[in-house]
């Protein structure tokens, strides 16, 4: 067995990437993730079917540039499968202009198609909302691999979601190996309370919510 997310050589294997949480996480914990090099890892130590992408995409020019943005057309040339989505606006309480946008939809639904043809999925989230996903993915024999984290201020990972998985890899812990170098050194963001429902935090370019 590989040591790098516990992958196996025979083993036919995706990746699903929730990619709001996963960016959100990885800002938290101060590095970026160097995508070219996990796709590399995952080649080398598995039979991977799949490596796809998900997030909502801001499409506002009036709006702050957004970070994702050159990640997602660099993703998508460059072996990741892209889910997309575009925001939709609205005007919040206070009169500001805000935007929803959720693929996760379209992951779980993604997650149960490929799951028959798959011994190993990783999911790279902390979202508490796919823990009866990943309970039915299992139910199929599957072998279920969670990628968040809990070193982070606030924690990224519910508690839920890592006692479901078969094993759950803080992404803390996996900075050095893919963790990007050369980028503006960040600091993380200060302790918070930590809530188990995500979905209303995930970027500052928008809300990803239902």
């Amino acid at each position: 067995m590989n040591k790098f997310l516990g992958l196996r050589e025979q083993e036919k294997t995706a990746f699903f990437i929730d990619g709001a949480n996963l960016y959100k996480a990885a800002r938290n914990l101060g590095f970026d993730i160097d995508y070219k090099s996990l796709l590399a890892k995952a080649q080398d130590g598995c039979q991977l079917i799949r490596a796809s992408y998900y997030t909502a995409i801001q499409e506002d020019r009036d709006q702050d540039y957004s970070p994702l943005r050159p990640l997602v057309d660099w993703l998508d040339y460059n072996g990741y499968t892209m889910v997309t989505k575009t925001t939709r606006e609205f005007t919040d309480p206070q009169g500001r202009k805000r935007f929803k946008g959720s693929t996760d939809v379209e992951l779980v639904v993604d997650m149960m198609l490929l799951a028959d043809r798959l011994d190993h999925l990783i999911l790279f989230s902390g979202n508490g909302d796919f823990r009866r996903v990943i309970e039915a993915i299992q139910a199929k024999g599957v072998r279920v691999t969670v990628v968040s984290t809990v070193k982070s201020s606030p924690p990224m990972a519910s508690d839920e979601l890592r006692r479901q998985a078969d094993a759950f890899i803080d992404l803390a812990d996996l900075e050095k190996t893919i963790g990007r170098s050369g980028g503006p050194a960040r600091r993380p963001k200060p302790a918070a309370d930590y809530d188990d429902d995500f979905e209303d935090d995930y970027e500052d370019d928008f809300e990803d919510v239902d």
